[in-house]
């Protein structure tokens, strides 16, 4: 019996499109693209990287959680792991790595991570938020970005993890990994240099030697050292959480800060709602997802929504599209504070959905909150400016006016 949704006999082609969504004018706004990428079907071929593509969210979900059809083992990147000779960095033992063998790596990360012990960090992040505040308060012009999501994420983050930091180094190898997973472009080519210089002291930063006791990262180790995971894999989870922890939460309370202060009456529901505060991060990162596009690869000739793909092909999810997507959110491209975002795919969904997605919300609650308690009014004071990378929608600057109590 053949297996449900890979029948092409009465597919169509993918419709193909000639724009290269890794143009720098398309990673600076990317939703014209998306809206042409939806409009063309459940899938489109992308001509420039000759892949598929999906940007609506009835497709990015099926992509994320069917795994039979679409694998995660040729790499969450536009370069397939699988092929001989490919340019590519070891695979992820958590992101790339298909039920039933991730499901017992899983286990292990969400024993460390369950809510128990992600609420032991919240008074400590509370101080932190707090303490932070009032020293912007001092400021009052201020970059939300360095001065506000880098600031609080590089504290309370780190002291979470148990690992050492250096902030030049932290942000060269994040451009470097979430460059690495588009083409072999001119920013992939400026965030590999960039991140050259540190990268011996990022991987001895990972091993056991050099993490901090009571940390994820030593507990990742001690469930290494019980054989509750295989030799060597603690280093290489330890990688992943720092990798793709710090860069996404500030690139998600970067926007979130900058929906808040384009409308001042954002603001002031927000402080007369003020339990509504993880409802502002979801919905700031529903409209810029951070992780703006992922992959997966079809393992079998297959049909998706009435278009036939090809075995061996990657299909890219594009998730920044998926979340504005008409079809599941009433008029999506606006910012919402009462919008009930429960399953946008900013933190993935499915076996994979992010595993320091909890924590994110920890950060961002106990950021806002601090916030909200201290601060009257948030203003633009200069035009934002995003920074182009393959894979993130981020903000490089973010000028912003606190106006205290």
């Amino acid at each position: 019996m053949q297996a449900q949704g890979t029948s092409t006999a009465a597919a169509r082609a993918a419709p193909s499109l000639p724009q290269d969504p890794y143009d720098t004018e398309i990673l600076l706004d990317p939703y014209p693209f998306h809206e042409t990428l939806r409009d063309a079907g459940p899938a489109a071929w992308i001509e420039a990287h000759q892949v598929y593509a999906v940007g609506r969210y009835e497709e990015a979900v099926t992509v994320f959680t069917d795994y039979r059809r679409f694998s995660t083992t040729g790499g969450i990147g536009l370069a397939d792991a699988r092929k001989p000779g490919a340019a590519f960095r070891p695979l992820n033992q958590l992101l790339e790595v298909d039920p039933p063998d991730h499901t017992a790596l899983r286990a292990v990360v969400n024993k460390v991570l369950s809510p128990t012990a992600v609420r032991q960090w919240r008074e400590d992040m509370k101080r932190d938020a707090e303490a932070l505040v009032e020293r912007l308060l001092d400021q009052r012009e201020v970059d939300g970005v360095e001065d506000i999501a880098e600031a609080f994420v590089f504290k309370v983050f780190v002291d979470a993890v148990g690992v050492r930091f250096d902030r030049d180094a932290i942000l060269a190898i994040g451009a470097m990994s979430f460059n690495q997973s588009g083409p072999q472009n001119a920013l992939y080519h400026q965030a590999m240099a960039r991140a050259q210089p540190y990268l011996a002291w990022f991987e001895e930063s990972q091993q056991r030697e050099h993490v901090a006791p009571g940390g994820i990262a030593e507990k990742f180790f001690l469930a290494e050292d019980a054989g509750e995971v295989k030799p060597g894999i603690a280093s290489n989870l330890v990688r992943t959480f720092v990798r793709g922890g710090m860069d996404s939460t500030i690139a998600g309370v970067g926007s979130t800060l900058l929906h808040l202060a384009r409308d001042a009456r954002d603001w002031d529901w927000l402080r007369a709602n003020p339990a509504k505060v993880r409802a502002a991060f979801e919905e700031g990162t529903r409209m810029e997802t951070p992780f703006q596009t992922t992959y997966r690869v079809t393992l079998q000739d297959c049909e998706l929504n009435g278009i036939a793909l090809e075995a061996d092909r990657k299909v890219a999810i594009f998730v920044g599209a998926a979340n504005r997507d008409p079809r599941r959110w009433p008029e999506p491209d606006r910012f919402d504070l009462k919008r009930q975002t429960v399953g946008h795919l900013a933190f993935g969904t499915g076996d994979h959905n992010c595993i320091g997605q909890m924590i994110a919300r920890l950060e961002a609650e106990s950021l806002f909150s601090a916030l909200l308690a201290k601060v009257r009014a948030i203003e633009p004071a200069g035009a934002p400016v995003w920074r182009p990378v393959n894979q993130m929608r981020t903000l490089d600057r973010l000028p912003l006016r606190l106006v205290p109590l």
